[in-house]
């Protein structure tokens, strides 16, 4: 069988924990993604609205 054990590791310090989505929320590059998709998917709405 396969030995999956940590073994004598030390549990992690509260800096090298995972850290979760709000963090990931919270960088620059992925909140201007989110940003210009929001945009889009507004201006087809609207477009097709009250364009169409």
């Amino acid at each position: 069988m396969l030995d999956t054990s940590q073994g004598d590791a030390a549990p992690p310090t509260p800096a090298e924990e995972r850290r979760g989505c709000l963090f990931a929320l919270s960088q620059p590059p992925l909140m201007i993604f989110l940003a210009v998709i929001g945009i889009l998917l507004l201006m087809a709405s609207v477009h097709d609205l009250f364009l169409l």
